[in-house]
Parts: structure tokens; sequence; C-alpha cells
């Protein structure tokens, strides 16, 4: 599906209000530029200020979707759309009513981006380059007249009667009437000491959405191989993960490992990345499906020899790895297997088992599980409990999801909200 000049869609924003503030952004990311784009349209009168550390404006956009950018996700509904977020999907549910999936279709299409989404409902530019978004939220914050200092740290915040002291270093400091922290995740507690030295709480970061290093194993001689439906397990827990798997050179990723990662962030850091992983490479179908359907084959096609007749469709390199794993000739014949080899079969197909030692994050897509509590946070304004004038937006909360865009639509509605300063 693909939508250029609008979608039906209304978004509830307010009218602008003639306040004069000066509102301080911290981070130049896609949080960042939402929210400062919101607070600006709401309060024209006032002075928006993003405050980036770095050398760099909307890292995470320019490298997103291997370079096209994720935008969102066009799920039908709010309901489905929560379901992505292992953490915090509860509370966005509500904030979706404000600024949802739709309502992100709505706002850069009017801007002419015209995007479309892909079968697995993954939503890109039609330019298929991220720097169409990019070039998109500079415009808009050129025209607003929104200033960015790059280069700039943020060190501690203090309040004043008046709003917030913005510190740079011990002695320099700038005063806001409101702030919105969209800093991102932090790999480490210590990068959010300032906000818990205001007396917010601090999930202990660990990463999120990383894929599954395999060192002992032989299967990654396969890398670049794929499968369209595989289903993922831990060994020994309740978590699945389901969709597209990749075998790389280093293990295994792909939606189903990604997701596995993401709901079982903090399970997997607690197992410092060792253990083991259970496959079924059938498109969730259960032993007694598999068991049926090896015994249709041999009813079928009991003359062909194993290696010419591929069960599931898998790719043919995959499927020999699997008849060598399990130590089946490639050239028997389905029909003479025997009960053992119809067991051997099962097995691999439905569970077979991998041994993981270690994960591989993205530096530059790198997702956090933790942040800023969200019982630290008004979650129908985002304004701070222990900070009256400062919000936050974005990944520095304790919010994340799986892969598919639903991080950027997170990072969208968290902006937009906290862009409303009320």
């Amino acid at each position: 599906m693909v939508w250029g000049d609008s979608v039906s869609t209304s978004i509830t924003n307010f009218a602008p209000k003639v306040i004069k503030m000066k509102i301080g952004i911290i981070g130049g990311g896609a949080a960042g530029f939402f929210a400062a784009i919101q607070a600006k349209t709401n309060y024209p009168e006032s002075t928006v200020i993003i405050l980036e550390k770095s050398k760099k404006l909307l890292a995470k956009v320019k490298v997103s979707g291997g370079g096209r950018c994720n935008v969102t996700n066009s799920t039908p509904s709010i309901s489905e759309l929560s379901k992505a977020y292992p953490r915090g999907g509860k509370q966005l549910k509500k904030l979706f009513q404000e600024f949802s999936n739709e309502h992100t279709l709505e706002w850069f299409t009017s801007r002419d981006v015209a995007l479309y989404a892909q079968d697995d409902r993954r939503v890109f530019p039609v330019s298929n380059d991220s720097q169409s978004i990019i070039d998109c939220l500079m415009a808009e914050v050129n025209q607003l007249d929104i200033s960015i200092k790059m280069d700039t740290a943020v060190k501690k915040l203090e309040a004043t009667a008046e709003g917030i002291n913005v510190f740079f270093d011990d002695v320099n400091s700038v005063f806001f009437n409101k702030v919105i922290v969209a800093s991102g995740g932090s790999p480490k507690k210590d990068g959010l000491r300032w906000l818990e030295k205001l007396g917010h709480e601090i999930v202990t970061p660990v990463p999120s959405l990383f894929t599954f290093n395999m060192p002992k194993e032989k299967i990654k001689s396969l890398m670049g191989v794929s499968v369209e439906n595989a289903t993922t397990k831990i060994q020994g827990e309740k978590l699945i993960g389901n969709g597209p798997l990749l075998i790389t050179h280093w293990g295994m990723s792909g939606p189903a490992v990604l997701s596995l990662s993401s709901f079982g962030a903090r399970l997997l850091a607690d197992k410092n990345y060792q253990f083991n992983l259970q496959v079924n490479w059938t498109n969730e179908q259960s032993q007694e499906v598999v068991r049926e359907g090896i015994q249709a084959i041999i009813s079928e096609h009991g003359q062909k020899q194993l290696q010419n007749m591929r069960p599931y469709n898998l790719p043919s390199s995959l499927w020999l790895y699997l008849l060598n794993k399990v130590e089946l000739p490639l050239v028997q014949k389905w029909d003479e297997i025997g009960k053992k080899g119809v067991h051997k079969l099962i097995e691999v197909l439905a569970n077979d088992v991998y041994e993981v030692s270690g994960k591989t994050t993205f530096k530059e897509e790198f997702v956090t599980c933790g942040g800023v509590s969200l019982n630290s946070v008004n979650m129908k304004t985002l304004e701070s409990k222990h900070l009256p004038g400062l919000y936050f937006a974005g990944e520095v909360l304790d919010i994340d999801a799986i892969t598919g865009g639903y991080n950027f639509q997170a990072a969208w509605t968290t902006g937009f909200v906290a862009g409303k300063l009320k």
C-alpha cells in the first residue's frame, strides 16, 4: 500500500497558545525533533532550542532500515500496535489515541513524503532513502525557526522558581521555562545519573533487539540463508519468537530472533547471553503435524531420495545441512528411513537446538530495555513527577519495541504528547 498526499486521519492537536516561553529540547534524534516541532507549533511565540551533545543529528533515522528508515508500522489497530512493546505497551495504548501510526502517515504524507508499506507492514518512504525523512524534519524545524546547538552536552538540571536551569558544566547554564528530555537510550545506568539525582527511578538498561552469536555451531557456514517463517524459543522458558529467520556468519538474526531478544531482553541479560535456542523450521507446526507431513511424503514420494524432496519449502542448503546433522544419508529413499529416521526428522524440523554464546548489537541502531521508569512520569502528559516543567520523550523512557518501525512510532507519539507541555 502506498500513501501519497494525505490519509483520512485527524491529529488531535490543540490550538496554539499565545505564550512566550523558552523551551529546551535535550537530544537531536527522532523524538527530540518531533517534540521540538510540536512545542513550537503549540507555542509559536516561544523560543525552542534543540541541544545535541554530538556532531550528528537524527543519527538513528539515517541508518534505520538499512538506510531506508522504517518510519512506522501499518498494523491496523491501536490494540494490535501496543502489543509490539514488551515494555510500555499498556501506557502507549492510551497515548496512541492522541498520535497513532495513522497520524504518523498523515503527518509525513501531508508534507510531501510519500510512504509505502511492505507485506510485513513495515512502512518506508517511497524514495527508499532515509534522507527523505531527515529532510522533512529539518525543513519543518527551519520553517518554524527552531534553533539547534551541536556539541552541547547537558550535565545536570536544577529547578528554579520560574523553570529549570540546564547546566553544561559546573558553572555554565541556560534557563528554560520548560525542558523536554529526549536524549535517547543509555547503554549504562551511569548515563542516566543526572536524571536519577532529581528523584527519578532508573530501570537499569540492558540491550534489546540483538542477534544471537553461535561460535560453536556449524550452521554458520550457511550464512545468508533465510527461512520465511520460523518459530524460536529459549530452552526452558515460555518466550516464543516468530517470523523470518536469517543465518549469519556469527549465528542467527531476523525477526524470529530479534523479537525473542526484545521480549526476553532482561531474562537473557540475567543468563549472560548463554542459553540454548530451539528452532522450529516448519512455521509453527506441532511435532504431531510434522509427523503427519513426513508420513504423507513417504506415502506419496517414497521412492525419491531425501535430498530431492524438501519439506516445508526449506532452502536446499539448509535441508541438506539438517539431513547431515541427524546423520541421514542424502541418497536414502524416503520409504527406507524407518521409525528411527522419522523421529530424527521430526526432532530436527520441529525442535532443532543450537547453543548461543553472546550477542551482537549494531551500535547505530542500539535499542535499550530500561531507562526512566514510567512510575516516575505522568503518563498522560509525560511530565516528570519530580520536577515540574520537565518532560520526557523517546527511548530515554523505559519503553521499547520489537523490530518493524515500532520504536520510531514510540518516538513520534511521545514527542507529540510531550510537545504539548501541559
